[in-house]
């Protein structure tokens, strides 16, 4: 896939941090920037009926809007001072309706960038994860404190599982893929059947990626009692990653968020730039 437009995210209580972080990434590719400014509609409460005669809640959801409007009007000020083509738009969803309105602002663009401001707004970048990953068919690029974003990675470790999901985040990131010096297709714990990973577990999986030109090695690693997330961040800081590859959700959201799973685990506590497609 070729990163022609960048979404991002924004919410009244963020900073600039993560728009420059998104037209940095705009420029390195030659990429346009999508915005989508979000204020997250205050619910109502003791039911709509006195929702609508509450002037606590009407004064409320003036405030928001308010918010809202500045929020907008430092957006397209930060835009304008750009050098980046760009495009701006704005929702008021109730938080039922956020994940939608995301993921259908999602599906056009290529890749949708969560930078660290919107990373430590828990509900706005779970809102924003679930409606892209599960509302847009798009991949998303997580980008925690600290980190060096590229989209132009020299190493990179792809977290394969001969899942679905893992295939799709491939598929997305295929031409950062094609232009590293170093990829990693790394296995954990890998089942040696043709239902699973085939009787040379990523054979077929790193002929694909050769057959595309990328520089592939595989790498086949037992998990030894700790988590597969655990494993992935280890062998990255190894072979010194600077963008990890994987599937999102390959079991469903209730039961990642019952029991957990590596799509958890790697959304929390993360150091490097991350990269997931559904």
């Amino acid at each position: 896939m070729t990163f022609r437009t960048l979404l991002t995210v924004t919410g009244p209580n963020q900073g600039e941090g993560d728009l420059k972080l998104a037209a940095s990434l705009c420029e390195q590719v030659g990429a346009h920037l999508s915005v989508l400014v979000l204020e997250l509609a205050a619910p109502p409460s003791g039911g709509e009926y006195a929702a609508v005669v509450s002037p606590a809640w009407l004064e409320e959801r003036q405030a928001e809007l308010k918010r809202l409007e500045k929020r907008i009007s430092d957006v397209a000020g930060f835009l304008s001072q750009t050098a980046v083509s760009a495009d701006l738009s704005d929702d008021y969803p109730d938080m039922g309706w956020a994940d939608d309105v995301i993921g259908r602002r999602a599906r056009y663009a290529d890749l949708t960038i969560l930078g660290p401001d919107l990373l430590a707004s828990h509900t706005l970048k779970d809102k924003v994860i679930e409606g892209t990953l599960f509302s847009s068919g798009k991949p998303i690029l997580l980008v925690p404190e600290g980190s060096r974003p590229t989209l132009k990675p020299k190493r990179i470790l792809v977290a394969w599982d001969a899942r679905l999901e893992s295939s799709r985040a491939v598929r997305e990131s295929l031409d950062m893929l094609k232009g590293a010096e170093d990829v990693r297709l790394v296995i954990v714990d890998p089942i040696e059947n043709e239902f699973h990973h085939g009787e040379e577990p990523g054979a077929d999986a790193a002929a694909y990626l050769a057959r595309h030109g990328v520089k592939v090695t595989v790498d086949r690693l037992p998990s030894a009692n700790h988590s597969i997330a655990d494993v992935l961040r280890q062998h990255a800081g190894d072979v010194a990653a600077e963008l990890i590859v994987m599937g999102a959700y390959g079991h469903s959201r209730l039961r990642e968020r019952i029991f957990g799973g590596v799509t958890k685990s790697m959304l929390e506590g993360q150091s490097l730039p991350v990269l997931m497609a559904r």
